[in-house]
């Protein structure tokens, strides 16, 4: 474990300037990594595993409230106002055994009245009646990973599930009023034409999601994908099936408001705004990550957890912090726009120094280069947001912020 302390009540100053930007505590959120799912997709780069013929259910969750024991002492007291249980396949766990561990964070941490709370789920591994049993357990959103709905390109992607299967989990859905729900799609898909991805789009907002993830797949290093990579769309057809299918999105009422993140009003996600507003979360489980801000140390550190689901069990709960390390101040300004400028509204100034402690005179002339290069432009006198340019060129705009040693060499350039 790599730790890296700073000094206590350390504070930042700006050298001749009478303004000192200090960090202020930011929301937190909660997120629970379920490692397993039925099988690995070929595109998937996340830390998922093959699920043993019995998952070992109560043990893994007991390692999950023990991560929470020993994190609980590094957050401050705010309100946990979003929980996440990501994976894999979250809806491989009985819903007892989710409402075991929702029962225990809140018996850890305060949780706000109106914490949202998301399962993912995916449509092939629901059975009849489960949802109730989620909604029971405290589960008031869910996220179903549909990514297509034309059988040729799911068998494609390795999916478990039928088209079929995505219209009979929402009916569970609704059954189980939960109508607070995301479905996640792709684009971009092995041979696919733009007729597929809109067909498969119309199919997607047939079935009244409150949310939509819409994004184009791409080749992850380490996947099945990336060492054999099927045919894919070349990039002027991908961008002409993201033109039409955002037209059709706002048509049909769903606010673009990140770079793959439609919502109905008043349906954005809360966990994920948290992340792209550089918030605070706690991360438990396998291969979890988390940030925290300490505010007395004016200190931002993040965790790491073993990602391999046996060796996370095995291990006691302090062993299995694989990593808590200080971010260094140099790197803040990176990390702050690697997730804000996904936003389409993009960030405000105070908010950056508040949720950085960094002042923002120190990254103007950053900002101005990426006003002259077009990909970044001033919505109000103290907002900046991304320009059409800089949310189809978004890798470019973020590395623009890199600190000297890590940036390209054309980032200096006017």
């Amino acid at each position: 474990m790599t730790v890296r302390p700073g000094g206590e009540d350390k504070q930042r100053s700006a050298t001749n300037d009478a303004h000192v930007a200090r960090l202020q505590a930011p929301p937190l959120a909660l997120y629970v990594h379920m490692p397993w799912c039925v099988r690995k997709c070929p595109y998937c780069d996340f830390n998922s595993h093959a699920a043993p013929t019995q998952i070992p259910q109560r043990t893994y969750v007991d390692a999950l409230l023990s991560d929470l024991d020993l994190d609980r002492a590094r957050v401050s007291n705010q309100s946990v106002s979003s929980i996440f249980f990501g994976g894999g396949t979250p809806s491989l766990f009985e819903p007892e055994e989710i409402g075991r561990l929702l029962e225990g964070v809140r018996a850890r941490l305060p949780v706000s009245a109106d914490v949202e709370v998301t399962l993912e789920a995916n449509p092939g591994t629901i059975e009849h009646g489960r949802f109730a049993g989620y909604r029971q357990a405290g589960i008031n959103r869910v996220s179903l990973g549909a990514q297509s709905f034309n059988e040729a390109h799911l068998q494609a992607l390795g999916r478990i599930h039928a088209v079929h299967d995505i219209a009979r989990a929402v009916d569970e859905l609704t059954r189980a009023d939960i109508e607070n729900f995301n479905l996640d799609l792709m684009y971009g898909l092995p041979e696919q034409s733009i007729e597929q991805a809109i067909a498969d789009l119309e199919s997607a907002l047939a079935l009244a999601p409150t949310h939509l993830s819409h994004y184009q797949l791409t080749l992850e290093p380490g996947t099945v994908f990336y060492h054999r990579p099927p045919i894919l769309p070349d990039d002027d057809v991908t961008w002409d099936m993201q033109q039409r299918c955002q037209e059709l999105l706002a048509s049909h009422g769903y606010a673009q408001y990140e770079v793959s993140a439609y919502a109905k009003p008043s349906r954005r996600c809360r966990h994920n705004l948290n992340y792209w507003s550089f918030g605070d979360y706690v991360g438990i489980g396998a291969g979890a990550h988390g940030k925290i801000t300490d505010i007395a140390r004016q200190e931002i550190f993040r965790t790491a957890r073993v990602r391999q689901p046996r060796e996370y069990m095995s291990r006691p709960s302090e062993q299995r912090l694989q990593d808590l390390h200080v971010v260094r101040e140099e790197d803040l300004a990176f990390e702050f726009m690697l997730n804000a400028l996904r936003l389409i509204d993009g960030f405000g100034e105070r908010d950056f120094e508040a949720r950085t402690g960094v002042p923002f005179r120190t990254i103007r002339a950053t900002i101005d280069l990426a006003h002259r290069r077009g990909l970044l432009e001033a919505s109000s006198p103290d907002r900046q947001k991304p320009t059409q340019l800089g949310q189809r060129f978004l890798n470019e705009l973020q590395a623009l912020f890199l600190p000297k040693e890590r940036a390209p060499s054309t980032a200096g350039n006017a």
